[in-house]
């Protein structure tokens, strides 16, 4: 059957090296196994998709597909010589990166040349990985290009963020941050999220779906789009107004911010929507 939506309201990376058609590759896999019940996961990628499935066991189990493309042969060899992945584990976190050439963990972005660090660097590295991970663990999850992040089957909270490409978070529990750029985001929910979440995507559409006993203050944002849902126990909220102040040199100025609430059941905990070009869908799991 056909589902019909309500509308609620409307009117609301990093540069990595170009190659000609004589680049040079190299393909190779790696696998990696952790032991682990609970606690923290981290995959931060900067050129690939990232593909995670928790599942009832107590181990992280790694596939990452690594290609490396030169410039030319002596790039390439430069590549194979010089790339390394790291992988930590301390007490219950666990974090997989890329080490060199450069340190991909967050607020670590630098390059690894010793004095030399405007070195520039004459191939690319993309990493496609695929994780299985314990189902209750938390999840941070981070690429930049060329690549989707697909969740699924994770209770955990997650914080999940992409540039250049698309999110998708299926049979979610926990708390969300889920943040792109370029791309869709959908994200359904076998129970509601405990806590304040938030979905965002500047150049997409966002879907969410939650279980029919929600109940949340939703905040939304959309300069070109509009806001969709079937479920019927909404309210919308008169629009709050922030105020944000900057002094300088020429005087106090002021920046209005309007925002758009409609509360879902009860209301409670606050979930916040915003997208630039792209219409907001949020919708009713069926049993």
């Amino acid at each position: 059957m056909k589902k019909n939506f309500i509308p609620v309201l409307t009117g609301i990376g990093l540069c990595l090296v170009q190659f000609s058609a004589n680049a040079q590759s190299y393909k190779t896999h790696v696998s990696k196994v952790f032991d682990m019940q609970n606690g923290v996961v981290g995959i931060f990628n900067l050129d690939g998709p990232i593909k995670v499935e928790g599942y009832a066991g107590n181990k992280v189990m790694i596939e990452i597909d690594e290609t490396i493309t030169g410039e030319n042969q002596a790039a390439l060899e430069e590549g194979k010589r010089d790339f390394k992945l790291g992988f930590d584990q301390k007490g219950d976190s666990l974090a997989i990166y890329t080490a060199y050439p450069y340190d991909t963990r967050p607020h670590r972005y630098y390059r690894h040349y010793g004095d030399d660090d405007d070195r520039d660097i004459h191939y690319n590295i993309r990493l496609a990985y695929t994780v299985k991970v314990p189902n209750n663990v938390n999840l941070f999850a981070t690429t930049v290009n060329n690549g989707d992040i697909a969740i699924k089957d994770v209770y955990g909270s997650l914080r999940i963020n992409n540039v250049n490409g698309g999110i998708e978070i299926l049979n979610a529990k926990g708390a969300t941050w889920a943040h792109t750029v370029n791309g869709p985001l959908t994200v359904t929910y076998l129970r509601n999220p405990p806590g304040e979440s938030s979905y965002y995507t500047l150049n997409g559409e966002l879907n969410a779906t939650f279980l029919p006993d929600l109940s949340a203050d939703v905040e939304f944002k959309s300069m070109n789009g509009q806001f969709f849902t079937d479920f019927e126990d909404t309210q919308v909220m008169p629009s709050r107004v922030s105020k944000t102040v900057n002094k300088g040199n020429n005087g106090t100025t002021y920046k209005l911010n309007k925002a758009s609430d409609v509360r879902f059941g009860a209301g409670g905990k606050l979930f916040k929507f915003e997208t630039l070009n792209g219409n907001i869908y949020i919708k009713k799991q069926k049993a």
